[in-house]
């Protein structure tokens, strides 16, 4: 999630559209500088990667397959030798892009309020917390 302010990384669970971790980033920062605070996420090991434009590079690439990571990533426009994209796959992108707006359903996440990065990250913390109570709680 970008926008004026501070961008949101996030790793998640892919079929609950679920959150595991964030990392907040500037606003003037580039988006491939958070991938090393995401891959240390002290969660199980990714499978995929899926990004948008804004991750796309041969270090992030490189360093991704090196992990055995496998990059989702469509090239920039600009690329002259643009790497294969597996656009099939991308396209589950949106799964993300709907927990993020679940995010945003919390007042505090979407106009960020909170004037401190720690408050901030506190409150994505309750909020993912709120997302995923449904998951553990008996509905019978």
């Amino acid at each position: 999630m970008t926008g004026v302010g501070r961008p949101i990384h996030s790793q998640a669970k892919f079929l609950q559209q679920s959150p595991l971790g964030f990392v907040l980033t500037g606003g003037e920062a580039s988006d491939y500088n958070a991938v090393p605070d995401l891959l240390a996420i002290p969660v199980g090991k990714p499978r995929l990667f899926l990004a948008d434009k804004g991750y796309d590079g041969d270090f992030l690439r490189e360093e991704l397959l090196i992990h055995g990571i496998r990059p989702v990533i469509p090239p920039k426009a600009n690329r002259k030798n643009p790497p294969a994209c597996d656009f099939r796959v991308y396209k589950d992108r949106n799964r993300f892009e709907r927990m993020f707006n679940r995010l945003k359903q919390f007042r505090r996440v979407a106009t960020r309020y909170d004037k401190t990065r720690k408050s901030f990250s506190a409150f994505l913390a309750l909020a993912a917390a709120k997302i995923w109570l449904p998951y553990f709680v008996n509905r019978t």
